[in-house]
């Protein structure tokens, strides 16, 4: 095929980065776009000329001109779009988490094993080059065993109140660097301590949280996510991870602070390596993520910089800590 023609279903914030860094790629033709709003589908599809548009995602997967869909729906509403579609004969982009349980991974792995469609989930920071490389320092044996991993990814308040409604900042964030730190050491949980706390009351979800995870290796990995940063704070994401081995170890600073600008407002670290716009055009993790999928679609080859099962064992690790946080206890796997 000369190009891959591709839906989006979910036309929330990253929906819409979705359709613009797919219209960047050269494999790829944004066919149709897909929400329950009326007034929303119709604005995305006018900004970005998508010749189609669909309020029910049953139409699209019924569009025979679609090949590839991605899933950008709230974590909780990802199962039926991406088992529907799979069945539809799609092939499947799902943003991270996979989903909100491990019965609801579950369902969406046994209609990966029933086709020969591409899926993935989008863990993009795989695809982060600062991360990749750190797995392929590991990999080449240059810090020894790994002892001990330590991860913060921390948020200001404004940023994170509309995700609170869904997701808790453990479970939402946690996923991120979790999926990292079994990436690297290729081992899995076999007990969690976490703990919790709610500073806005008005919203349903934890928005800290912390959890300490003994691996089945002996490390330990410690994951820390703050989504109740002050306003004012001058990153988008403070994301660091510590990574320590028997011979060495690596620092990762990836909150952004390579680039800064000072304006009346006070000093800022702008986001410039996930999904920037440059010259007008879309750059970044996001795209070079969905430029690795399209050539394992053209391929005919299942992706392999992350796995269904992988996605499945960060979902139940981190589903493990919110119940440890619950229950103040440890929790055994």
């Amino acid at each position: 095929m000369d190009k891959i023609r591709c839906g989006v279903i979910g036309l929330g914030w990253f929906g819409e980065h979705h359709v613009d860094a797919l219209q960047q790629l050269p494999m790829a033709e944004v066919t149709a776009v897909c929400t329950r709003r009326p007034e929303r589908v119709k604005e995305v599809a006018e900004k970005y000329q998508v010749p189609k548009s669909y309020t029910n995602y049953h139409d699209l997967l019924a569009d025979p001109e679609i090949d590839m869909v991605t899933v950008v729906t709230h974590v909780g509403d990802h199962v039926q779009p991406t088992v529907d579609a799979l069945q539809a004969g799609k092939h499947v982009f799902l943003e991270k988490p996979m989903a909100d349980s491990v019965e609801a991974c579950d369902q969406i792995i046994a209609a990966v094993d029933q086709t020969d469609k591409c899926f993935m989930v989008g863990h993009i920071c795989r695809f982060d080059t600062v991360y990749a490389l750190a797995k392929e320092e590991i990999d080449a044996g240059q810090i020894g065993q790994i002892l001990t991993m330590h991860a913060r990814r921390n948020l200001a308040k404004w940023i994170t109140e509309s995700h609170l409604h869904k997701i808790s900042a453990l479970f939402g964030d946690g996923v991120h660097d979790l999926d990292l730190m079994f990436w690297y050491s290729g081992a899995r949980p076999k007990t969690v301590y976490a703990q919790s706390l709610n500073t806005r009351p008005h919203l349903p979800n934890d928005d800290l949280g912390w959890a300490m995870f003994r691996l089945d290796s002996g490390a330990i990995a410690v994951i820390e996510n703050v989504w109740c940063l002050p306003e004012n704070v001058p990153f988008a994401i403070h994301a660091q991870m510590e990574i320590v081995g028997t011979e060495g170890a690596i620092y990762i600073d990836n909150s952004g602070n390579h680039y800064t600008v000072l304006t009346k407002k006070g000093l800022g670290y702008p986001q410039s390596t996930y999904w920037p716009k440059v010259h007008g055009m879309r750059r970044g993790y996001l795209k070079e993520e969905f430029d690795y999928f399209l050539k394992c679609i053209a391929a005919g080859e299942q992706p392999r910089v992350i796995t269904p099962q992988e996605s499945r064992a960060v979902v139940h690790a981190m589903k493990m800590a919110e119940l440890s946080a619950k229950e103040n206890r440890i929790v055994e796997f």
